[in-house]
């Protein structure tokens, strides 16, 4: 499809920008790098006619810690979450995922922010922030407020975001000790590639025993899915092999897979059982090795 002719405004301010949006309603888009935003006009999945840049708008971007989690400006691009030596410290999960995206190229223009508000169901950050009790920030007309994030995600495509809101930043509070992060993901070739399947997992350990789990499932499902069956059972066990088999188990009970044309359903069902082992495995093993 032909690019449709559009207006590209760059707002002084982010109050300016939020309140250009809330007046052109659809007929406004958002764009930071552009990585979703444009290849969707080419597919007909965007219809706006004026694109409002919030590139220039430095309070939206940065890794900053809060306290001992973490603030990740939305405007961060994917690689500068991949590479900073914060976030690989305190959530290593969602650096690995940063790193799961697309090409060396992609990442250096793609943004978090927009990794989150195209709320494509492949996108690898959502699943591992969620498994870490991210929350985000929104911006609009009428203040600011923050959800969790796995209340960000309404089904494909759709986000809880107003009409003139902005993503301002997601924050990452302190993990819990002796907890472990994993982020598993399997895509048809090694690079620049959409995932099939995905699994995040967070471990806590206490005593030789697991104290609190979360699984959150990736494109398995219109959105991220946080498999509360499958995190619970694990709760007051003994970390093992045949524990986290039936756990993986559970997740593939739990997820709602499509078949397109990167995989059937009862392929990514597979796929489940065995990224949730292996990110249970990992999550398990660096919660072992925590240290303050």
């Amino acid at each position: 499809m032909v690019m449709p002719d559009f207006t590209y405004v760059r707002p002084d301010t982010l109050t300016d920008a939020c309140a250009l949006a809330a007046r052109l309603g659809r007929d406004g888009a958002f764009i930071a790098g552009g990585t979703e935003l444009i290849p969707d006009f080419h597919r007909a999945r965007e219809s706006a006619r004026h694109l409002i840049a919030l590139d220039h708008l430095a309070e939206l971007r940065g890794i900053a810690a809060d306290g001992d989690g973490l603030c990740i400006g939305a405007l961060t691009t994917v690689a500068e979450v991949a590479a900073s030596p914060l976030v690989r410290a305190r959530f290593v999960a969602l650096a690995d995922a940063a790193r799961a995206i697309g090409s060396a190229q992609i990442r250096s223009l793609a943004t978090i922010g927009g990794n989150f508000c195209r709320a494509v169901s492949c996108a690898d950050t959502p699943p591992a922030a969620i498994a870490g009790e991210a929350r985000v920030r929104l911006a609009g007309v009428s203040g600011t407020r923050e959800l969790a994030a796995e209340a960000f995600f309404l089904g494909a495509r759709r986000t809880a975001l107003a009409p003139g809101e902005v993503m301002v930043a997601i924050t990452l509070p302190a993990q819990p000790a002796s907890s472990g992060t994993s982020y598993q993901r399997f895509s048809r070739r090694k690079g620049a590639a959409l995932a099939v399947a995905a699994v995040a997992a967070r471990v806590t350990l206490a005593g030789g025993r697991i104290a609190g789990a979360r699984i959150v499932l990736g494109a398995v499902s219109p959105a991220p899915l946080l498999v509360t069956l499958a995190s619970a059972m694990l709760v007051n066990e003994r970390p093992s092999a045949t524990l986290f088999a039936g756990a993986a188990e559970q997740c593939a009970d739990e997820a709602l897979p499509i078949t397109d044309v990167r995989g059937s359903a009862d392929f990514r069902r597979e796929l489940v059982r065995v990224l949730a082992r292996r990110a249970l495995d990992e999550a398990a093993a660096r919660a072992a090795e925590w240290r303050s």
